[in-house]
């Protein structure tokens, strides 16, 4: 790309870590108890409003994989959620009034955050919805990802966002807090996926699953990006660009390619289409907080309602890591 391009990315990547400081004083520290994080620890960086139905498995789930800290901003929510994670010892948490969207949709929360805390670490950064799987994630914990990329000097690593839903209508997949989402949200499209590079940022944009198929069939371009980074050896300088789609310096976003093969890679299995659903896309068009002032939200409500079944004759019921290798939907890479 050239030296022009470098150095432009680069100033890109200082005004985001401006904006992230001034985007810090918006942050109130509820509970923090950061200076119990241990070098070699992994940290979970999350941001969350009004979900403390989905908290209590969250946590459960990370730390069965192993994760050490979480690291949450929770934006003003009033459902008691803020107090429940407050109360957890492996758990800092700062609150916010701000507007999400002008957050940059919470990154810039986070950056900060992330700079501040992560240095040094591996960084998980993940919605409440979503569920980390890697290779062998069923027998190694995440400290053992961490130390085969360290071992294969490699500082960043992908994984597709897969929609998970019911069959049969979103609003008969009634959840009850503490579950496993998957048991009542256990389906996913196991084809349907199409690919492009960005040249500019050097990352694949994954697009399709069952929102492009069911929302987006007559706009595909504008169905929602599902290629994501969300596992990173933090350093102070590294921002997000765009969630956790694309990140800067623009090399960690090549976590597909390598020469002579492919790289390890997961899944982040997304458990939104639960019966809350109904609930969280009506106040989304209403609050305009979400990207595009909430048009996926929009696009939701406006093709199939409150209460879309996206279930097809193409589904298939998730089983296992293994599985998805199977379908081409994640590798193991050279990690045996």
């Amino acid at each position: 790309m050239g030296i022009w391009t470098s150095y432009r990315l680069r100033l890109q990547r200082r005004r985001w870590k401006l904006r992230a400081r001034r985007k810090a004083r918006e942050l109130t520290p509820v509970e923090d108890r950061t200076d119990q994080i241990r070098p070699d620890d992994i940290l979970l960086f999350c941001t969350f409003r009004n979900e403390d139905i989905r908290l209590p498995y969250f946590l459960e789930y990370y730390r069965s994989l192993g994760i050490n800290h979480f690291l949450f901003v929770d934006n003003n929510s009033d459902d008691g959620g803020l107090e429940y994670v407050a109360a957890e010892p492996d758990v800092s948490v700062w609150s916010t009034t701000a507007g999400y969207g002008d957050s940059r949709y919470g990154i810039d929360w986070l950056t900060w955050l992330q700079g501040k805390y992560a240095h040094g670490h591996w960084a998980l950064t993940v919605d409440v919805d979503e569920f980390f799987v890697y290779p062998f994630c069923d027998t190694r914990p995440i400290r053992a990802l961490a130390d085969w990329l360290d071992a294969s000097e490699v500082r960043s690593f992908g994984a597709m966002l897969l929609d998970m839903y019911p069959k049969g209508p979103v609003t008969d997949a009634v959840y009850k807090r503490g579950a496993d989402p998957l048991d009542v949200a256990n389906w996913f499209d196991p084809g349907n996926y199409i690919m492009s590079r960005n040249r500019l940022m050097r990352n694949l944009w994954i697009q399709g699953g069952p929102r492009a198929r069911m929302f987006f069939a007559d706009k595909p371009k504008k169905a929602p990006a599902l290629n994501k980074v969300p596992f990173v050896k933090w350093r102070r300088p590294y921002a997000y660009v765009s969630s956790t789609h694309m990140i800067l310096p623009r090399g960690l976003n090549l976590v597909y390619d390598q020469q002579g093969g492919e790289k390890a890679s997961g899944i982040l299995l997304h458990a939104k289409f639960l019966n809350t659903f109904s609930d969280r896309a009506t106040e989304e068009v209403a609050r305009a907080e979400h990207y595009g002032r909430g048009q996926e939200y929009k696009s939701y409500i406006a093709e199939h309602g409150v209460a879309p079944d996206l279930w097809s004759q193409w589904s298939e019921q998730y089983i296992n890591w293994r599985q998805l290798e199977i379908l081409g939907l994640m590798s193991k890479g050279n990690w045996a």
